[in-house]
C-alpha cells in the first residue's frame, strides 16, 4: 500500500531552520512528481514545491531562494529544506505523491519570534 509519513516539524524562532522529511512506502518517489504543501491556520492549503520525477523543481514564489527541496533515492524519501524561517511560514506541512494524489499526514511547523 502506497504511503507518505512527513517528519520534521517543530518549534523554532523566526530566522531559524528546519529540514522536513517525507519517506515514501510502496512506491519509488524518483518515478513519479512529489509535491509540498502547506497550511496555515485558517488559510486554504498552499502547493509550495514540485519536485520532479528527473529532478527538476519549482517554488512558489514566496519561498524562492528560502526553500529547497531534495531528493535521496536510497532512502525513497524527499526533503523540504527551510531556512530563514518567518511567522508567516507557521502551517502544517504535506508531501504528495501528485501523479496518485497520495497525501501524508502533516507535519506542523511553527515559527515563534
Amino acid at each position: 500500500q502506497a504511503q507518505l509519513v512527513e517528519s520534521g516539524g517543530g518549534l523554532v524562532q523566526s530566522g531559524g531552520s528546519l529540514r522536513l522529511t517525507c519517506a515514501g512506502s510502496g512506491f519509488t518517489l524518483s518515478d513519479v512528481i512529489m509535491t509540498w504543501h502547506r497550511q496555515a491556520p485558517g488559510k486554504a492549503r498552499e502547493w509550495v514545491a514540485t519536485f520532479a520525477a528527473g529532478g527538476a523543481t519549482v517554488y512558489t514564489d514566496s519561498v524562492k531562494g528560502q526553500f529547497t527541496a531534495s531528493r535521496d533515492d536510497a532512502k525513497n524519501e524527499l526533503y523540504l529544506q527551510m531556512d530563514d524561517l518567518q511567522l508567516e511560514d507557521t502551517a502544517v506541512y504535506y508531501c504528495q505523491n501528485f501523479d496518485s494524489q497520495i497525501w501524508g499526514q502533516g507535519t506542523q511547523v511553527t515559527v515563534s519570534s
